[in-house]
C-alpha cells in the first residue's frame, strides 16, 4: 500500500511489536533484504525503543509521544467534507438550472405548480446545515490547535478545506435564495386556491357527518364490555376525525406561511378562512375529548364495580363455607383474613363512590354538547344505572358485614373452646405431675412426732393444690361442653380429657390417702415412742404398762409392713413411694426407734441386767 501511495516520501518503516514478542525464539527477519526493491527500510522495534528513530513530539500518545492526533476524527471529518463537496456541487448545478429556466420561461410557466422535475434531488436545507456544521468543526479545530500553546496544528488539508467550504456555502445560499423566491411565486396562487377548497371540505364534513356521529353517541354502557364497545366505537369516530384534523393542521401551517409572506391582497381572505377552520375544529375536538373522558370514566367505574363485586363474591363464598379450624392459630389467621377482605371491600366501595360521583358530575355537564337534542332520557338512564350499582354494592357489603360479625363471634367462641381444651389438658398434665411428685418425693415419715405432723400439714396443703387443679380442669371441660352446644359441633378431642382427668385424680386420691395413713401411723408411733423414751419419774406406773410397749411394737411392725405394700390403682397397676433405697432408709429409722423402745422395756423390767455400757 505504501509503495502504491507515497513511495517517494517514505524512508523508514518501523513495525512495532509488543514486548512479549521478543521473548519468543524468532530466528531471523528478512525485511532488510527487501530495501532495494521496496525503496525504504523496514525494521522491527519495540514500543519503548521507538524514540530512537522518531522524535517524541512526532509520536502519538499510544506510542509514548506527545503528538495530539486522532486519526478516526480526521477520517470522519474528511468523509463529511468529501460528501458535502459532492452534494453541494451537484445541488448548485440543479439550482442554477432551475433558476435559469424560470427566468427564461413565460408567465404561464411561472404560475404552474411545481412538479417532481422542478424539485432538486437533495434537500438544500440539509446540505446547508451539513456545510455549516463542517465549517464550524474545522474552525473549532484550528482555534483549539493554537490555544494554550499546544505543539499541534491542524493538518494541511484541513486548513485548505475551510475556504472551499465557505465558498460553496456562499454559492449555495445565493442560489437557494433565488430558488425559494421562484417556488414561492409559482405556488402562491395555487396554494391559496387549494387552501380554500380544503378548508370548505373540512368544515362541511365536521359540521355534517362528524356532528351526526357524535349526536348518536350518548350512552355509557351498563358493564365493562358495553363500555369497551362504546369506547371502540368512539375510537373509530376519532380515527375518522383524526384524518380531517390532520388536514386542518396542514392547512393551518399553510395559511400561517402565506400570512407571514405579507401580501396585502390575500391577508383578509386568509385570516377569515383560518378563523372559520379553527373554530369548527376546536369545537369538534372539544366534543370528542368530552365524550372520550366520559367513556373512560364509565369504564373505570364499571371496572371498580366489577372488582368490588368479585371481592364481595369471594367474601360471601368464604362466609358461606363452614370452617373447622384445627387450632387457635388457624382461627386467628382466618379472622385476620376476614378483616383484610372486609377492609379491602371498604376501600373498593369508597373508590366506587368516588368514581360514580365523578361520572355523575360529567353526565350533568353533558347537556352543553347536545346540539339542541334533548338528552334528558339518556342522562336519566345513565344516572339511574350508576346510582343503582352503588346502592346494590352498599347492600351487598352490609350483608357481608353482618355475616362477618356472626363469623367473628363464632371464631371467638372457637378460640375460647380451644383455650378451654388446652387449659383442661394442661390441668391433667399438672395433676399428673403432682401425682408423680407425690410418689417420688413425698416419702419421708419424719424423725419425730413434731416433724411428722409438719409433713402431714404440708401434705394436706399439697392435696388442696391438687384439688384446685382438678376442680379447674372440671370447670374447663364443662365450659367446652357449653361452647360445643353453642357452636353446634360434636364433641372434640376434649372428649377423652375428662376420663383422663378422673383417672389421674382417682390415682392421686388413692396415693394421697395412703400417704395420710402412713403419716398418721408414723405420728402415733413417734408419739408413743417418745412418751416411753422420755424420763417421767412422776408417772412410773404409766411407763411400766406392758400394753403400751406392745402397742408401740404393733404399730411399728404395721408401719414397716405398710412401707413394703405398693399403691394399687383401680386398673390394677401398682406404684411404690420412692425408690427401694428410700424405703429402706425410712424402715431403718423406724427399726432404730423400735430397738430403743425394746431396750427401754428391758431396762424397766430388769434394771440389774442393763449395764451402763448398753
Amino acid at each position: 500500500m505504501l509503495q502504491n501511495v507515497v513511495p517517494a516520501e517514505v524512508s523508514l518503516v518501523c513495525v512495532v511489536k509488543p514486548d512479549e514478542f521478543w521473548d519468543k525464539k524468532v530466528t531471523h527477519f528478512c525485511f532488510w533484504k527487501e530495501k532495494d526493491r521496496l525503496g525504504f527500510e523496514v525494521i522491527l522495534v519495540s514500543a519503548n525503543k521507538l524514540t530512537r528513530y522518531i522524535e517524541p513530539c512526532q509520536l502519538t500518545e499510544d506510542f509514548g509521544g506527545s503528538l495530539t492526533y486522532d486519526h478516526m476524527d480526521w477520517l470522519n471529518k474528511r468523509l463529511v467534507f468529501e460528501k458535502f463537496t459532492k452534494e453541494s456541487t451537484s445541488l448548485l448545478d440543479e439550482l442554477a438550472l432551475i433558476n435559469n429556466g424560470s427566468d427564461k420561461g413565460n408567465q404561464q410557466e411561472k404560475e404552474r405548480s411545481v412538479d417532481l422535475n422542478f424539485l432538486p434531488s437533495v434537500d438544500p436545507e440539509t446540505v446547508l446545515q451539513t456545510g455549516h456544521e463542517l465549517l464550524s468543526e474545522l474552525q473549532q479545530r484550528r482555534f483549539n490547535g493554537s490555544d494554550g500553546g499546544v505543539s499541534w496544528s491542524p493538518m494541511d488539508d484541513e486548513l485548505l478545506a475551510q475556504p472551499q467550504v465557505m465558498k460553496l456555502l456562499d454559492s449555495l445560499r445565493e442560489q437557494y435564495t433565488r430558488y425559494q423566491e421562484v417556488c414561492r411565486q409559482r405556488s402562491k396562487r395555487t396554494q391559496l386556491e387549494e387552501i380554500q377548497q380544503k378548508v370548505m371540505q373540512v368544515v362541511n364534513w365536521l359540521e355534517g357527518p362528524g356532528s351526526e356521529q357524535l349526536r348518536a353517541q350518548w350512552g355509557i354502557g351498563d358493564s365493562i364490555r358495553a363500555s369497551q364497545a362504546l369506547q371502540q366505537k368512539h375510537e373509530e369516530i376519532e380515527s375518522q376525525h383524526s384524518e380531517w384534523f390532520a388536514v386542518y393542521v396542514e392547512l393551518n401551517h399553510q395559511i400561517a406561511a402565506l400570512l407571514n409572506a405579507g401580501d396585502e391582497e390575500d391577508l383578509v381572505e386568509l385570516k377569515s378562512l383560518q378563523q372559520q377552520l379553527s373554530d369548527v375544529c376546536y369545537r369538534q375536538a372539544s366534543q370528542l375529548e368530552f365524550r372520550q373522558n366520559l367513556l373512560q370514566a364509565a369504564l373505570e367505574f364499571h371496572g371498580v364495580a366489577q372488582d368490588l363485586s368479585q371481592q364481595l363474591d369471594g367474601l360471601l363464598g368464604m362466609l358461606c363455607v363452614d370452617v373447622a379450624p384445627a387450632d387457635g392459630a388457624s382461627i386467628q389467621q382466618t379472622l385476620k383474613l376476614l378483616e383484610e377482605k372486609l377492609k379491602s371491600v371498604d376501600v373498593g366501595l369508597q373508590g366506587l363512590r368516588e368514581k360514580g360521583q365523578g361520572l355523575l358530575d360529567q353526565i350533568s355537564n353533558q347537556a352543553s354538547w347536545a346540539y339542541g337534542k334533548d338528552v334528558t332520557i339518556e342522562n336519566k338512564e345513565n344516572v339511574d344505572h350508576i346510582q343503582g350499582v352503588m346502592e346494590d354494592m352498599q347492600l351487598r357489603k352490609q350483608r357481608c358485614e353482618d355475616m362477618v360479625d356472626v363469623r367473628r363471634l363464632k371464631m371467638l367462641q372457637m378460640v375460647q373452646l380451644f383455650k378451654c381444651e388446652e387449659d383442661a389438658a394442661q390441668a391433667v398434665e399438672w395433676l399428673s405431675e403432682l401425682l408423680d411428685a407425690l410418689l417420688k418425693t413425698h416419702i419421708r415419715l419424719g424423725d419425730d412426732a413434731q416433724e411428722t405432723k409438719v409433713l402431714l400439714e404440708k401434705h394436706r396443703k399439697f392435696v388442696d393444690v391438687a384439688q384446685s387443679t382438678y376442680d379447674y380442669g372440671r370447670q374447663l371441660l364443662q365450659a367446652t361442653v357449653v361452647l360445643c352446644q353453642s357452636l353446634r359441633c360434636t364433641s372434640r378431642s376434649s372428649g377423652d380429657t375428662l376420663p383422663r382427668l378422673n383417672r389421674v385424680w382417682k390415682q392421686f386420691t388413692i396415693a394421697s390417702e395412703e400417704r395420710v395413713h402412713r403419716l398418721e401411723m408414723a405420728i402415733a408411733f413417734h408419739s408413743n415412742a417418745e412418751k416411753i423414751l422420755q424420763d417421767c419419774p412422776e408417772e412410773p406406773e404409766a411407763i411400766n404398762d406392758e400394753e403400751q410397749f406392745d402397742e408401740i411394737e404393733a404399730v411399728g411392725k404395721s408401719l414397716l409392713d405398710r412401707l413394703t405394700v405398693p399403691v394399687v390403682y383401680p386398673d390394677g397397676t401398682e406404684q411404690y413411694f420412692g425408690s427401694p433405697s428410700d424405703m429402706a432408709s425410712t424402715a431403718e429409722h423406724i427399726r432404730d426407734r423400735m430397738k430403743l423402745v425394746s431396750l427401754k422395756r428391758q431396762q424397766l423390767s430388769h434394771p440389774e441386767m442393763v449395764t451402763t455400757e448398753s
